[in-house]
């Protein structure tokens, strides 16, 4: 028979290295973690830290929202911070987390389609965004820094976009000035899939 003792020792000692492996994990975590997850960053455009509903984000129909799938269909769910993609074969579907604009009054609902892809997207801040923020550059060629990320849909309504971002932070949140906003490995692959005419809704 085992002596109590020892059994009871045996465990104490395990259950203290139990205990200490986490501050020791976070002893060993390398600087790159830190980045990807700062612990104290700083809210985007003075916005509330954002409420995370896991329940509102979910798969959708999108016969309930279009009449037919034709060249394919998009839904920017502004409420759910999501974007669902059906593709024209009705098999094809995508379920991606977004960013938003900041405001309502900056939120454009409504029906509008793909005009145009490109892939390294240049920036042009509106006036408007240089009046709000006058340290925006009048141009940004392609790059890290573009905020319009790696690959870039432009809609039909004019400033209008789904595009990515280097910018990480943003998705979920309400960041934009008004465009729709993807992780960049998203919006490549959406970008892949969608065809100029493919109808959008923004709801």
């Amino acid at each position: 028979m085992a002596d109590p003792k020892f059994s009871r020792r045996s465990m104490l000692l395990a259950t203290g290295a139990a205990l200490m492996a986490p501050a020791v994990a976070r002893a060993q975590t390398p600087d790159s973690w830190n980045l990807a997850f700062p612990q104290n960053e700083p809210v985007i455009r003075d916005q509330q830290p954002v409420r995370r509903n896991v329940s509102s984000f979910k798969t959708r129909n999108w016969q309930d929202h279009f009449d037919r799938l034709g060249d394919g269909a998009i839904l920017a769910d502004i409420s759910s911070r999501a974007v669902h993609y059906w593709g024209p074969d009705g098999q094809t579907y995508r379920l991606y987390p977004s960013s938003v604009p900041m405001t309502d009054e900056m939120t454009r609902r409504g029906r509008t389609s793909i005009v145009r892809k490109t892939t390294g997207p240049t920036w042009t801040p509106t006036e408007n965004m240089r009046q709000r923020d006058p340290s925006l550059p009048v141009f940004m060629p392609a790059g890290p820094g573009n905020p319009l990320g790696t690959h870039a849909l432009y809609l039909t309504w004019p400033a209008y976009l789904i595009h990515g971002t280097h910018d990480t932070r943003k998705i979920g949140r309400q960041s934009s000035s008004g465009c729709i906003g993807l992780y960049n490995p998203h919006i490549e692959e959406l970008y892949g899939m969608v065809q100029i005419g493919t109808q959008v809704l923004l709801l």
